[in-house]
């Protein structure tokens, strides 16, 4: 697998990286939505198109998207990863159901809602599949307004500058100045009714994002100060007895602040890895980090300590025999996915990290998930 435009952390040193301009938090916040976006529409005929998980059909939530004139509510399911192929086919569908480009695209979900309407508002711009993106820094056009609202707390889709896709060939993200949204919401009570092991998994992508931040070779004094608050935050949310309401504004903003940690800096081993799964075998990406970082003490021993005391507190057993059934080529597949995640593997182990990651060293790891 070759990546071209693969930032290393000499190209990355001095990176002007976007940040979300505009942002809105508290409780209840979402209900100013219709006054965010009035400003923006162009006119009645250019529509809002809100992606919302499906999860929302039949609830309140519907009822207060504040939808007018020809606005269109498309519920998405976010039981699979995003992909590619489904990114083009949501394009597709906009360009032929209307004459001119919609207003703007609003995520209302999860890291799958966040990272479809961010990927759909870069592709409504730009030529050609949403395959041809996966790497950074190849989107030429800007692309139309986009906002984000999370549902949920711990990928950091909301602040990120990419929208991870599973595509034809790989799981790799449209890593771009681009993709940041122009717009988010950050409203606790959006979360509130989440599964208890889907809020664990989602919430302990934060915090693994947090342990391969602080311990990369990439990390500086920008990434440290916002990774070492989102640790703090993740802590008294998984391990102290906290109010659920407090817990809820904590996580998200835990969230946030782990997604900056990561911006100009990287993630490592445990995220290389869950690319490797969620391409295989369709694992999702916060189970799939929780799969591979109980086995990661080699690499993260303080982290994966605490780790183990989150799980025992919260009674989470993660499932076993997921690697067991695999073919010869599907552990290469797998493998070479994970390898193929090269500055991850930089941030993890430095610059000389070929010659400590081996194939056979991730087939035992794997192995063992």
């Amino acid at each position: 697998m070759t990546l071209k435009n693969i930032p290393t952390k000499a190209s990355q040193e001095y990176r002007n990286f976007p940040m979300v301009p505009r942002v809105v938090y508290g409780k209840g916040s979402f209900n100013t939505l219709g006054d965010i976006l009035m400003s923006k529409r162009k006119h009645s005929e250019a529509p809002m198109i809100y992606l919302v998980d499906d999860v929302f059909e039949n609830t309140d939530l519907l009822n207060r998207i504040p939808k007018i004139f020809c606005d269109q509510i498309i519920l998405i399911s976010a039981e699979d990863e995003p992909k590619t192929q489904q990114v083009d086919a949501l394009v597709s569908m906009l360009k032929e159901n209307y004459n001119e480009l919609p207003s703007g695209i609003i995520g209302i979900g999860g890291g799958t809602l966040l990272d479809l309407a961010k990927a759909v508002a870069i592709m409504l711009t730009n030529k050609g599949g949403a395959a041809e993106y996966q790497g950074w820094d190849l989107v030429k056009k800007q692309p139309i307004y986009h906002v984000g609202i999370p549902t949920i707390s711990g990928t950091g889709a909301e602040v990120s500058r990419t929208t991870v896709l599973m595509g034809p060939e790989k799981k790799l993200g449209i890593n771009s100045d681009y993709t940041t949204f122009d717009q988010v919401l950050l409203d606790p009570d959006l979360t509130v009714g989440v599964p208890k092991e889907q809020w664990f998994y989602t919430g302990m992508d934060c915090f693994i994002h947090c342990v391969e931040s602080l311990n990369g070779t990439f990390l500086n004094a920008f990434s440290k100060s916002y990774g070492e608050k989102s640790l703090e935050l993740c802590k008294e949310v998984f391990l102290e007895d906290i109010d659920e309401s407090e817990s809820r504004e904590k996580l998200m903003m835990a969230s946030w602040h782990g997604g900056m940690s990561i911006a100009y800096s990287q993630v490592g081993v445990a995220h290389a890895m869950s690319y490797g799964l969620g391409y295989v075998l369709g694992v999702k990406h916060g189970i799939g980090n929780c799969l591979v970082f109980q086995f990661l003490e080699e690499f993260y021993p303080e982290g994966v300590v605490l780790f183990n005391n989150m799980l025992k507190k919260h009674k989470i057993v993660l499932p076993k025999g997921v690697c067991s059934n695999l073919t010869e080529s599907e552990m290469d597949t797998m493998i070479t996915v994970a390898l193929g995640m090269e500055p991850l593997w930089e941030n993890a182990l430095g610059e000389n990290w070929k010659s400590i990651i081996t194939a056979q060293k991730l087939k035992a790891i794997y192995q063992k998930i």
